[in-house]
């Protein structure tokens, strides 16, 4: 089969068995991998990207030609970088300099113009805090006004959890042969996790929030260390508009450690070369597994590439 353009590979990525990582961990029961690094942008937030656009394009609030803004660490702004490209609509990514700069470089080579906003006092190079994340919002904001722009708007559009409730959600569910016990994400806007709790949740499937270690906002608990180095997600906001509502089985939480060290057994045990969130979904994955669902089936999202990461720590 011929596509007429790359925007409409983004889907139908495989689901993989990490039977050997199961085995040398010693786990009771299964992990199945949906492997989203592989989309056009290299990660999950691609079908985000295409949701939104289709959603406001078919609505009418995003004009022909009219230009698109948005806050992203890199996957989002990617994502909307194709998608935008190929649809005729100038794109302005508006990012953390606490992010890899990976993202930004390839952002840029897909033809998206990229403000980098310098970091909150006391954040570090390679995290990006709450306070660095309002800081962006609010540049983003601002071009979006100046140049009469649509805001993609990842945290608030409905089109968010909707590419993962009609995509990500039934894929994993027919990939699967409806063998998924569990689903597990490190929640950044929350719109995997809300869309495929919305179409998951009724089938029995039991669905988790992973946050980092310390920041566990949407669990309710006090912020006592907001800063870490996964990437993409674990912001300590605990209002996120998607998730309003959402049947939630429970809350984990993963260290920045942990991240790594399940981004490297990805990478080592199954040739799996993906992301800090990817690892911290392994990470919570393999907590289930040893606790209230083991024997069970966890499915996780590889959310990005570890080619985005090769100018961290990650891989040292």
């Amino acid at each position: 089969m011929i596509l007429p353009s790359v925007v409409e590979a983004i889907e139908n990525t495989p689901l993989v068995s990490l039977t050997r990582l199961c085995d040398h961990l010693k786990l009771e029961g299964r992990i199945l991998a949906k492997l989203d690094y592989l989309l056009p942008g290299f990660s999950k937030k691609d079908r985000a990207a295409r949701a939104i656009i289709d959603m406001a394009r078919a609505q009418g609030s995003l004009k022909p030609g009219q230009t698109v803004v948005e806050l992203t660490s890199g996957n989002m702004g990617t994502g909307l970088a194709i998608v935008c490209g190929i649809l005729g609509h100038p794109f302005v990514a508006v990012m953390s300099a606490g992010n890899s700069v990976e993202r930004a470089r390839m952002m840029r080579a897909l033809g998206a113009e990229v403000v980098i906003v310098p970091q909150a006092a006391g954040s570090k190079p390679g995290e990006v805090s709450g306070a660095d994340l309002a800081m962006v919002d609010a540049a983003a904001q601002q071009i979006t006004e100046e140049r009469g722009a649509f805001r993609a708007d990842q945290f608030g559009h409905a089109g968010n959890p909707k590419a993962h409730e009609t995509g990500t959600g039934p894929e994993i569910w027919a990939q699967s042969d409806g063998a998924v016990t569990a689903f597990c994400d490190f929640a950044g806007s929350g719109g995997t996790l809300a869309g495929a709790a919305a179409y998951l949740g009724p089938k029995g499937v039991r669905c988790y929030a992973v946050e980092p270690e310390g920041a566990r906002a949407i669990a309710g608990e006090a912020v006592t260390q907001p800063e870490h180095p996964i990437q993409g997600g674990g912001y300590a906001m605990g209002d996120l508009v998607h998730l309003k509502g959402a049947a939630l089985a429970g809350h984990l939480s993963v260290t920045g450690e942990d991240a790594r060290q399940g981004a490297r057994l990805l990478a080592q045990k199954e040739g799996i070369f993906a992301g800090f969130s990817a690892g911290a979904n392994l990470a919570g994955a393999i907590e289930l597994l040893r606790g209230p669902e083991k024997g069970g089936c966890v499915a996780i999202v590889m959310c990005d590439s570890g080619l985005k990461y090769l100018s961290t720590d990650l891989w040292e």
